[in-house]
C-alpha cells in the first residue's frame, strides 16, 4: 500500500470536482471549489475521521468494497478506479466487477437530475447506483447480494417482488424482463455469469422456463409503468432509458405521466425518507 501517493491522489480527486457535478450546492462560504471531507465521506457512506486519516496516510489498508465507494463518490474513470486500487494494494477488479461499477459519466448525469428519479443498472438489471429520487420512489436497491441482485431473479422467485405491481400488468413484466434477458444472453453468448443466472432461474421458477422456451427477444427503451407506493398510493410513470455504446450499462429516467402522479411525486419528496419500510416489495425497474 502506497499510503503518501493514496493520499495525494484522494486529497487531489476530491479537490477537483465541484460539488455541482455530485448534486451538491456550491454554497457562499466554500474555500475551494473542491468537495468537502465531510460531503465526500456521505457520498461514500464511510466516516468522516476515517476519510481525514486516507488522505492524511494514517488509515489502515482500504477494503475493495470501500475503494469502490470511494471511486463513485470521486466520480473516478476506468483508468483512475484502476490507478486507486494500485496504490491500496489492491488488484483492480475484474471486467466482470469493474461492470458492476456505474460510470462515472451515468454518475454525472444522476447528479444532474435532481428530483427526477433516476438510476443507473448493468445490463442484467442490477442496480448500480440510484439518486436520492429514485430513493425515495422505490427504496435502496443498490445493498442486494447473490442472485438477488437481479431484478428478473427477484421477480421470478420472491412474490414481494411483484407487491407494487398492479396484478393486470405481472404477465406483461414477467415477457419483458424474460425478452431482455435473452437479448443479453445472446450479446453475451459463452458468458458463465448470464448462462448460470438463466440455469438457476430455470430451476427455480415453472413461469420462468415457459417464457425463456418461447425465445422472444426485445430491448426495452422506452415504457409506462404504474406504481402502487406504500405511501402516496398509485403513481404512472414514464421510462426513458440511455444505453451506454457498448450496452453493459443504462440509465432509466422516470418522469410522472400524468399531473396526479406529479403531485404524488411533490408529496413523496415533502415527506421524506425517514418511514419509507424497511423491506419493503421491490418496485420493477426494468
Amino acid at each position: 500500500m502506497q499510503r503518501d501517493l493514496l493520499a495525494d491522489f484522494l486529497r487531489r480527486r476530491r479537490e477537483a470536482i465541484r460539488p455541482a457535478e455530485v448534486g451538491l450546492p456550491d454554497g457562499p462560504r466554500r474555500r475551494t471549489a473542491g468537495l468537502r471531507r465531510e460531503e465526500v465521506a456521505m457520498l461514500a457512506g464511510m466516516s468522516v475521521d476515517y476519510v481525514v486519516r486516507l488522505e492524511q496516510g494514517r488509515s489502515s489498508q482500504p477494503s475493495p468494497h470501500l475503494l469502490g465507494a470511494l471511486a463513485r463518490a470521486l466520480r473516478l474513470s476506468g483508468d483512475q478506479r484502476d490507478h486507486l486500487f494500485h496504490l491500496a494494494g489492491h488488484r483492480p477488479p475484474p471486467s466482470d466487477a469493474v461492470a458492476r461499477l456505474a460510470r462515472a459519466g451515468l454518475m454525472r448525469m444522476l447528479d444532474l437530475l435532481g428530483d427526477t428519479p433516476a438510476l443507473v443498472l448493468s445490463d442484467l438489471g442490477e442496480v448500480l447506483a440510484q439518486n436520492r429520487a429514485s430513493v425515495l420512489l422505490m427504496g435502496d436497491h443498490t445493498g442486494f447480494s447473490g442472485d438477488r441482485r437481479y431484478v428478473v431473479y427477484r421477480w421470478f422467485t420472491d412474490p414481494a417482488a411483484r407487491a407494487v405491481s398492479p396484478r393486470e400488468d405481472h404477465d406483461h413484466h414477467s415477457r419483458e424482463l424474460v425478452a431482455g434477458l435473452r437479448a443479453v444472453a445472446g450479446r453475451r453468448a459463452g458468458d458463465r455469469t448470464v448462462a448460470g443466472l438463466v440455469d438457476r432461474l430455470r430451476a427455480a421458477s415453472a413461469e420462468f422456463r415457459g417464457l425463456w422456451a418461447e425465445h422472444e427477444v426485445a430491448i426495452r427503451r422506452a415504457d409506462r409503468k404504474t406504481l402502487l407506493h406504500p405511501r402516496v398510493g398509485t403513481l404512472v410513470l414514464d421510462c426513458e432509458t440511455l444505453v451506454t455504446p457498448d450496452q453493459a450499462q443504462q440509465l432509466l429516467v422516470l418522469t410522472p405521466a400524468d399531473a396526479e402522479t406529479r403531485e404524488r411525486l411533490e408529496l413523496l419528496r415533502v415527506l421524506g425518507i425517514e418511514e419509507f419500510p424497511a423491506g419493503s416489495a421491490d418496485t420493477p425497474v426494468r
